[in-house]
């Protein structure tokens, strides 16, 4: 079977474009290719109530949920604003992701 590429990865800085956390930015934690989804730091924060175990306490914690990948576009911090992709062959035969509005890096 194939994998799934998606528009972002990573460590990708993103943009939420769509939901409850519209317009925020955040640093891609995670991919999650089996549930067409994403873990943004710091987003679409959810509270978990925890059982204690052993020496942890138990309680209610926060972290973050997935957000579909649909709605979260790369974000391009020299144009301030979420972005779609090209991708650059570069002469060495690398490829690059780029801004298609500033033409400028992408990459990690």
């Amino acid at each position: 079977m194939q994998t799934k590429k998606y528009h972002v990865a990573k460590g990708d800085t993103v943009m939420v474009i769509a939901g409850k956390e519209k317009a925020k930015t955040g640093k891609v934690l995670q991919v999650l290719p089996k549930k067409d989804a994403v873990i943004v730091e710091g987003l679409n924060m959810v509270k978990r109530h925890v059982r204690a175990r052993g020496n942890e306490p138990g309680g209610i914690t926060e972290k973050e949920a997935a957000l579909h990948v649909s709605n979260v576009q790369l974000y391009c911090t020299k144009c301030v604003k979420p972005v779609r992709t090209r991708i650059k062959v570069l002469e060495n035969g690398e490829k690059q992701r780029t801004c298609v509005k500033c033409d400028s890096s992408l990459e990690n």
